[in-house]
């Protein structure tokens, strides 16, 4: 009999070394950094900050080592002059900057030692460790009164990806407090084994426990609460298998026995697909819902089997007193649904990236999906943004809006292989209860783009919106593409 494998959580401690000063407005640090309006706050001064990968930057003459940038929210929104950058060659940063790391592939945030302010959680896929190529790692950035200072890595459990390489540990990072203890869990997916880990996490080494979960493949993890009982549920999106290429969802039962692998089995949702997703309350009745994104049609692969509708789609999945149930269908949005903007064409990637916010402040949860690889006219994979309004009866079509860089009041011009739509994120980052839109753009000259346009009653304003890009936010770039905006806490599809 396989035998599961528990383990504490082990964290590399490195010195805390602070990375870019930013002064806190803040005489003491802004308490509930795990609550959904302050999640991203690592300096505590009450604003949201964005994370933001750039997994293809170099450091120094290492192509593709990656890097994140911290663009720090304030009353004006974010900017590049409030920042930080971070590598794995910065003073406190554990690891070493090298070739194809792409630190910075995925990036996520909670407040792990509990100490008011939000901590960062950055993914290298393709970091080589032990001998082992691309088993992957995640680094934890700690937050504090002067921004991100300090790291540690978080390690798998015993035997992960035992036997295997490519397993890209931190292709997806979730975070949610599944206990009631006002400490986030953590859970992290992969091409191998799902890592699990219960917090709170201490800088000095450890988590509260943690264990590797072997009965599920779960390149996405998902949390959050769809029962209403103020903690987080955890699904685990296993990706395209070779028996259900739209990917199947589970939600998470419980920790494996070492005795009985059917103890604590996870629960199937037969009807319901995805590869990415995220949690938010769409419909205004208190239960969050679950969306997710399976951009994959039948165009990307060579089997018979169904895959995702013609250019891909988005399902919602709606919490209720009981939760999200296996008997349960969603409901479907594709570019070929009535009122979504645009066309559904092959290999469009609708639904790569997704996220949800309120841009309007009415109460009810919107839904923001990215399609990178639409064409724009005759400029292919220039890619676009589709803005789907929550309401009290769930998501609808009505006032949907898509968004390309032809879109007036966009900056810039949509260009052949910009990948606009490649990330997408919707948060509140100036504090004013109207989440601001933003998406990625990450092959964007050679460096990558960032769109970002506030929120407003009528929703994102698009007179003033502005380009960030990578340079002018410090990365470095040499031979390859930096791809800064190809990553925020928001999900995307990983392949």
């Amino acid at each position: 009999m396989r035998r599961a494998v528990t383990a504490a959580a082990v964290l590399t401690a490195s010195a805390a070394v602070t990375l870019t000063p930013v002064t806190s407005s803040a005489a003491a640090p802004f308490k509930g950094a795990n609550t959904a309006s302050v999640q991203d706050d690592f300096n505590g001064d009450g604003y949201r900050d964005l994370a933001v990968g750039a997994p293809g930057a170099a450091n120094g003459t290492v192509e593709e080592a990656g890097s994140v940038v911290v663009l720090y929210g304030s009353a004006s929104s974010v900017s590049t002059t409030r920042r930080a950058v971070i590598t794995q060659s910065t003073s406190g940063i554990p690891g070493t900057a090298e070739e194809s790391d792409r630190f910075g592939r995925t990036v996520a945030s909670a407040d792990l030692d509990r100490d008011g302010y939000a901590d960062l959680l950055v993914g290298a896929t393709g970091e080589d460790v032990g001998g082992v190529e691309s088993r992957g790692s995640v680094t934890v950035v700690w937050g504090g009164p002067n921004g991100l200072k300090g790291g540690a890595n978080i390690a798998p459990p015993a035997k992960y990806g035992e036997g295997r390489t490519y397993c890209r540990f931190g292709m997806s990072i979730a975070t949610g407090d599944m206990n009631g203890d006002g400490a986030p869990e953590v859970g992290i997916g992969s091409g191998c084994n799902v890592a699990s880990y219960s917090g709170p996490f201490t800088r000095a080494g450890r988590a509260t426990a943690g264990y590797l979960e072997w009965r599920e493949n779960a390149r996405g993890v998902v949390m959050g609460d769809v029962n209403g009982d103020g903690r987080a549920e955890r699904f685990y999106l296993a990706g395209p298998t070779d028996g259900d290429l739209r990917g199947p969802v589970t939600l998470d039962a419980g920790a494996p026995d070492a005795e009985d692998p059917s103890a604590n089995s996870g629960i199937e949702l037969p009807y319901a697909d995805g590869h990415a997703g995220k949690i938010g309350d769409i419909n205004g009745d208190g239960y969050g819902d679950l969306v997710t994104g399976i951009a994959l049609d039948n165009s990307h692969f060579d089997s018979p089997a169904s895959s995702a509708h013609r250019g891909g789609e988005i399902q919602v999945l709606y919490g209720g007193t009981q939760g999200i149930t296996a008997g349960q269908k969603p409901k479907v949005f594709h570019q070929d649904t009535a009122g979504v903007p645009g066309a559904a064409e092959w290999g469009d990637w609708f639904g790569r990236s997704l996220s949800v916010g309120d841009v309007n402040a009415d109460g009810y949860a919107d839904v923001l999906v990215g399609s990178p690889l639409e064409a724009v006219g005759s400029r292919a994979a220039a890619g676009t943004a589709v803005l789907l309004r929550g309401s009290a009866a769930g998501l609808t079509t009505s006032k949907a809006v898509g968004y390309t860089q032809n879109t007036a009041g966009v900056p810039g011009a949509a260009e052949a292989e910009d990948w606009f739509g490649a990330a997408v994120h919707l948060a509140d980052l100036n504090k004013d209860g109207k989440a601001e839109t933003v998406v990625g753009v990450p092959t964007e000259n050679s460096d990558g783009c960032l769109w970002v346009a506030r929120g407003s009653a009528s929703g994102p304003v698009l007179k003033g919106s502005v380009n960030l890009c990578g340079k002018s936010a410090g990365i470095a770039v040499r031979g390859m593409n930096g791809h800064f905006g190809a990553a925020l806490t928001s999900p995307h599809v990983e392949s």
